[in-house]
């Protein structure tokens, strides 16, 4: 019986000396180790075996294997190692690989043309947090608790007075608290609303812009919006100014231009009217310069927000707004 059991350990260290890869290691430990190993059937014959020889061959069988175990894992690691040496992680030979070209998502593309213009303008980006406080998404915009105009933002509320901003008007106030007239600002950025349809998303890009200063009239609001939407479509764009109301503005006007789509001629996109609305404006109410400090009988001031998805469908000829969030790369692509 021990003449068996040196057999067995010479056989085995001697295969694992002369073993120079991973798959002869690998079968040489099935070879000993496995279920139908040399060494896993010497151990299922000891039965065979006289009484008082039984425990000193089990004893000793049992620690071959531990040892047999440990060498292979030593001879496994030292072949591994050898070969990561061997390997330098480049092969010069291989043809290299063409980096895929990316480009700025649509939206983006659109939030910055409308951006730029309105810099060159005069105007300055002005930004403020998505998650905000009851009172500038509401209350400093001269929209009161129990106003009715809350009915029409469904709101998220994050907390009993915090919610995620509904317009990006908020950072009006913030910036009017901290600043003297004159100023020009406009505050690109996401907001958030319940709502979702083919024209409408929970989340959605808003630009909003406000202009403070003495004597400022409702003909430089007419003035600047004309001159932008004339640089953002094109100059033969006819657009008008339709009487509507918001609670920090009076009077207030959404702008509406010849549809893109039809020519004016009236189609499914603007419900053949020949007109579609892209933003809201109006003079800056009163109550919402009373509420940052501002003197009424000396500064006036116009506001006005437009989607950036809206825009961009009117300009790329887009009929679903979800397509700009699906992130089709057939779609992408185009932009």
């Amino acid at each position: 019986m021990k003449h068996n059991i040196i057999d067995i350990e010479k056989q085995a260290l001697d295969g694992i000396d002369r073993a120079d890869n991973l798959s002869q290691l690998e079968q040489l430990s099935i070879k000993f180790l496995g279920r139908k190993g040399i060494l896993t059937g010497f151990l299922r014959n000891i039965s065979s075996l006289p009484i008082d020889e039984r425990s000193k061959a089990g004893k000793n069988a049992n620690i071959l294997k531990t040892k047999l175990k440990k060498a292979f894992e030593n001879a496994f690691s030292k072949i591994k190692s050898d070969e990561d040496k061997d390997f330098t992680g480049i092969d010069v030979t291989l043809p290299g690989r063409v980096a895929q070209r990316g480009a700025l998502h649509p939206i983006t593309q659109v939030s910055n043309e409308i951006c730029n213009i309105l810099l060159r303008l005069g105007f300055d980006i002005a930004k403020s947090p998505e998650v905000e406080t009851d009172y500038y998404n509401f209350e400093a915009l001269n929209i009161p608790k129990y106003h009715p105009a809350r009915d029409m933002q469904d709101t998220f509320y994050v907390a009993e007075n915090i919610v995620l901003r509904t317009h990006t008007s908020p950072s009006q106030p913030r910036v009017m608290e901290k600043t003297k007239p004159p100023l020009r600002i406009i505050s690109p950025g996401k907001v958030f609303r319940c709502d979702s349809d083919v024209t409408h998303t929970p989340m959605f890009n808003q630009v909003e812009g406000l202009m403070v200063d003495k004597n400022i009239s409702f003909g430089n609001l007419k003035g600047i919006l004309t001159t932008f939407i004339h640089q953002f479509f094109d100059k033969h764009t006819s657009l008008r100014f339709r009487p509507s109301f918001f609670p920090f503005t009076e009077p207030s006007a959404e702008v509406d231009i010849r549809c893109v789509m039809c020519k004016g001629k009236g189609c499914r996109i603007c419900s053949k009217t020949g007109w579609l609305e892209v933003l809201g404006s109006g003079m800056v109410h009163p109550a919402v310069f009373e509420n940052v400090g501002y003197d009424t009988d000396k500064y006036t001031g116009f506001a006005f927000g437009m989607g950036v998805e809206r825009l961009a469908m009117l300009k790329f000829g887009i009929d679903d707004i979800r397509k700009f969030f699906e992130n089709d790369m057939r779609f992408l692509r185009q932009f």
